[in-house]
């Protein structure tokens, strides 16, 4: 069963719910323009972080400002739905930003996952998440994989 994607009100609705019962949030974001095994090995130890895992996809646009020109190759719908089927993914919600900051200080995430090619200290939004009490936590394999190096090759043929 796929998870959800929502729109901020329905998430803070779903999270509201998850923290009732007494559950810890964790928060992971990234472009997932080509999925690709760092991705998933990303979700899936963010997933082990806490009792639920909400995926924030960047949308079309912050994609192009943030990757240039000629990206995404995949439309933000599509992207999400594939986030959506990875295990331990439990929401989705797509962001317009450029950053995740908005998204945290509405969701106030218990934890905010990076992966390896940050360090606890160089995490843009790590002090949006400190100040409301939030941890920030490193996840993934070591930053062996890339879609711009996957785009890359393929274009290379």
């Amino acid at each position: 069963m796929n998870a959800p994607v929502l729109k901020d009100d329905a998430l803070l609705d779903a999270l509201a719910s998850e923290r009732k019962a007494g559950k810890s949030i964790a928060f992971a974001n990234g472009c997932f323009d080509v999925l690709h095994v760092g991705h998933i090995r990303y979700l899936q130890d963010a997933a082990r972080v806490a009792d639920v895992l909400v995926v924030g996809v960047n949308g079309d646009a912050s994609v192009r400002q943030l990757k240039g020109e000629g990206r995404p190759v995949m439309p933000e719908d599509e992207r999400a739905e594939l986030i959506s089927a990875i295990n331990g993914v439990t929401y989705v919600t797509i962001f317009h930003e450029d950053s995740p900051s908005r998204l945290l200080q509405t969701l106030r995430p218990d934890f905010q996952c990076k992966g390896t090619d940050y360090t606890a200290d160089s995490v843009p939004e790590a002090e949006i998440v400190k100040a409301y009490g939030g941890k920030v936590v490193i996840v993934g394999d070591p930053k062996d994989h890339s879609t711009t190096a996957v785009l890359r090759k393929l274009r290379g043929r």
